[in-house]
């Protein structure tokens, strides 16, 4: 076991391989990622469409293709599609646009299952080929989120610095289905991506977008993030105002919003984040917001403010019980081994007796004994006498921690 344990402790300095936007909450497939995976997307309108009660796998819908997004040759011109499923239409509401992710099948022989493109122009290699959706999203009337599919087909492989810069102009788009996307995309980049393209941004926009109360408090990480990149002092100032003012702070996005005001107000913003994260009295929200802004910083951003000041703060999280187990987690998480002393000491509290707490102490002693930490070791020995199993659990978990073999 304590090679294993030795494993996860190397482990825990490995670089990950996609360091996402750290305060970005909505990662996924992206429409850019469904263009790639897709045989064939089209936009379609639901001509008539029949369920079959017994058999569902004879239920059909017709559409008729009003756009091709990304065409395949099974099905080379406009016309009548057909899938096996029913899509209802509401009785007295016009019948809905779709857009249809769709699997081309070339080697269909099951006729029961298969979707038929009868008025295509079917290749000869194509012509026992099925067409199904595995995907259909209704859009609006007059919805420009064809336009906007094919410009991001545009952009894939575009470098991506420009392909940010595409989705960007999207962010705030009054079509949601367009928005998300586009937001999603900032969710699934590289931070080194982002803070490459955040400098060259417009700092007015994004506090315009932070300051209206329309905009999703979801999004103010991500913009709070990306104004600490291109603002100025007078963006630091009004960003200040809106964390200490009660009644405008939003509940959501807090962190990237403390990162941006540190960014551009290194000396002001710390005081703030690190008051906020010693203050016990805060809402535990508030609290964590903090906390990931202080991983943030040690994790990212390690020339804007000292090591010891991090330190600092993660621990003054760790002496408060109800996030003591997420404190403690980052410090294992940073090897900070020399922080042994102090982790043990709370553990002597009654405060951190929860199980939680109990938990993540005993994982990081685990790793520190393991990378020859005679304090954590006699630790470790302690509890094993006292309650194995609950040793043997935390072992457990570490191992489940290590990176999975190819």
């Amino acid at each position: 076991m304590l090679n294993r344990l030795l494993a996860a402790a190397l482990a825990l300095a490995l670089p990950a391989t996609a360091l996402a936007c750290p305060f970005c909450s909505s990662q996924g497939q992206t429409l850019a990622g469904e263009l790639a995976a897709a045989d064939m997307i089209v936009v379609a309108t639901v001509v008539k469409s029949e369920r079959d009660e017994k058999d569902f796998t004879r239920s059909r819908t017709e559409l008729r293709v009003d756009k091709m997004i990304k065409p395949h040759p099974a099905f080379e011109k406009r016309g009548d599609l057909v899938i096996p499923r029913y899509i209802p239409v509401e009785k007295g509401k016009d019948p809905p646009q779709l857009l249809l992710f769709c699997y081309v099948n070339t080697d269909n022989t099951d006729a029961a299952v298969a979707a038929v493109a009868s008025s295509a122009a079917v290749f000869p290699q194509y012509r026992n080929a099925s067409i199904d959706a595995y995907r259909g999203d209704e859009i609006r009337a007059k919805s420009k989120l064809p336009e906007y599919l094919d410009e991001a087909r545009k952009y894939q492989t575009a470098p991506v610095q420009q392909r940010l810069a595409f989705y960007f102009q999207h962010l705030e788009d009054d079509e949601l289905f367009i928005s998300s996307d586009a937001y999603m995309e900032f969710g699934n980049a590289d931070y080194k991506d982002v803070k490459e393209l955040a400098k060259s941004l417009p700092a007015d926009t994004l506090l315009k977008w932070l300051k209206d109360p329309n905009t999703s408090a979801a999004r103010h990480g991500l913009y709070g993030l990306l104004l600490g990149h291109c603002g100025k002092s007078e963006h630091a100032a009004t960003l200040a105002k809106l964390l200490n003012d009660p009644d405008a702070a939003p509940t959501l996005g807090l962190d990237g919003m403390f990162a941006g005001y540190v960014l551009l107000d290194p000396k002001a913003g710390w005081d703030l984040l690190a008051n906020i994260a010693a203050d016990r009295k805060r809402e535990f929200t508030t609290r964590y917001a903090a906390l990931r802004t202080v991983r943030f910083f040690h994790e990212h951003r390690s020339d804007v403010i000292p090591a010891d000041k991090v330190m600092a703060a993660m621990k003054s999280l760790a002496e408060q019980d109800d996030i003591a187990d997420i404190a403690i987690d980052d410090l294992r998480k940073w090897k900070a081994w020399d922080q042994s002393g102090f982790v043990f000491e709370l553990a002597k509290r009654e405060t951190h007796a929860d199980p939680l707490v109990r938990r993540a102490t005993l994982k990081f002693a685990l790793l520190a004994a393991a990378s020859g930490d005679k304090t954590a070791a006699d630790y470790v020995d302690r509890i094993r006498k006292e309650k194995p199993k609950l040793v043997a659990d935390a072992e457990a978990l570490l191992e489940s921690e290590l990176p999975k073999k190819k």
